[in-house]
């Protein structure tokens, strides 16, 4: 009989398994989808959909609930901000379970995660990309920086390009100066007339051949 089984234990510990589920509700909140073994989806989508009942009461309360459970503020804004209004007329089942098969290994069943949406919500969001994308992509081209630091990056550009300009001229006028100051060479005194050096003969060495042989 299955009295009493309110839950999967997933062979953790109370903690490892709260720590577990509280990991995989806010990455499907902030991924929308995830992938993970059946029975941890199945325990995760339980959570995750109390989340979302949470968010669309809306009120202080009910964000502290959430905020205490998921991880990160942004997830809980974008639990509360974005999420929960496209739920406003569905009353459950805010999720989806998609099985996948076995992995290699040891052979889990896999399955998928993933919030379901409206094909008029896929739209709308398919829209707002589009728009996103194409309003990223003129700015990136056409608008230039504004402010301060717009002003110094122009400055900047002009004197690297006037520094480019008189770059030769300076470089010419510096191998100049050097050519003129360049003093000479100091002569080499040797032991020899006139500083050259005496000629080598072989008495010397004779000598030192010589001693050394005796």
């Amino acid at each position: 009989m299955r009295h009493r089984k309110d839950h999967r234990k997933l062979s953790r510990t109370s903690s490892h398994r709260r720590a577990l589920l509280r990991n995989l509700v806010t990455s499907l909140i902030e991924h929308e989808r995830i992938e993970t073994t059946l029975a941890k989806a199945k325990e995760a989508r339980r959570v995750g959909e109390r989340m979302i009942t949470f968010a669309k009461k809306g009120d202080l309360s009910s964000r502290r609930h959430v905020a205490r459970y998921v991880h990160g503020d942004h997830n809980v804004r974008k639990l509360f901000g974005t999420i929960a209004p496209w739920y406003e007329t569905r009353q459950g089942g805010y999720t989806r379970i998609l099985k996948l098969g076995r992995r290699l290994g040891d052979a889990g069943e896999m399955a998928l995660l993933e919030f379901v949406k409206s094909p008029e919500l896929k739209e709308k969001l398919r829209k707002e990309e589009d728009a996103a994308a194409k309003a990223a992509k003129v700015s990136g081209k056409v608008a230039p920086a504004r402010g301060k630091a717009g002003k110094e990056g122009a400055a900047g550009s002009e004197g690297a390009a006037a520094s480019g300009e008189g770059a030769p001229a300076e470089k010419k006028g510096r191998d100049a100066r050097e050519k003129k100051v360049s003093p000479a060479k100091p002569e080499r005194h040797g032991k020899g007339i006139g500083g050259a050096a005496p000629p080598k003969t072989g008495k010397t060495r004779g000598r030192q051949r010589g001693k050394s042989g005796e």
